[in-house]
């Protein structure tokens, strides 16, 4: 059975610093058209940063969407041409004030692929060493060591709810047993 969609027209209605806003008309496989709204977006990625073997470093900021303190894994926006690996050192730098030595892949997903293009690339860093954090202007955030057995009684009990953080968190837990 066919399953593909194609476009017959596409209409940007909002370019943004983030994010773009299209609405597509597209052929359904029986031929009729219908509407898609979607986002596009850059890509992004986050990063489990252990200091030590049992302590991970989180994040505490406020998300204005859900109007909530949230507790998640570092993480940031590619930029135009950077590599994977130079946006998850540089977000860990500028979020926490570590660079890391050794930083390995885990896992890449859509966190919403019915109405985002976005692919989110989770990380792992070890060999932590301070250096000077560099948030953006624009965020204001706090940087927490924790046991990594705490973030997961904080994913069970509903404390960490954010996506990214409880994949990237969980999937070492399934699939990482030593760092």
């Amino acid at each position: 059975m066919n399953l593909k969609e194609t476009t017959f027209s596409r209409t940007k209605i909002y370019n943004g610093r983030s994010l773009n806003f299209y609405v597509d008309t597209i052929v359904l496989p029986n031929k009729k058209l219908a509407t898609r709204e979607y986002t596009e977006h850059p890509g992004a990625v986050t990063v489990l940063p252990f200091i030590d073997k049992k302590n991970i470093v989180l994040v505490k900021q406020y998300r204005y969407p859900v109007r909530k303190i949230t507790y998640e894994l570092p993480a940031g926006k590619l930029s135009y041409n950077e590599s994977l690996k130079k946006c998850v050192q540089r977000e860990l730098i500028e979020e926490t004030g570590f660079k890391a030595s050794k930083i390995k892949k885990l896992i890449s997903f859509w966190p919403t692929p019915a109405f985002s293009t976005e692919v989110l690339h989770i990380f792992s860093a070890t060999g932590l060493k301070p250096v000077k954090s560099n948030p953006d202007e624009d965020e204001f955030l706090e940087k927490i060591i924790i046991p990594f057995e705490t973030a997961l009684k904080w994913v069970k009990n509903g404390k960490i709810k954010d996506s990214k953080s409880i994949i990237g968190i969980l999937f070492w837990k399934m699939f990482n047993k030593n760092i």
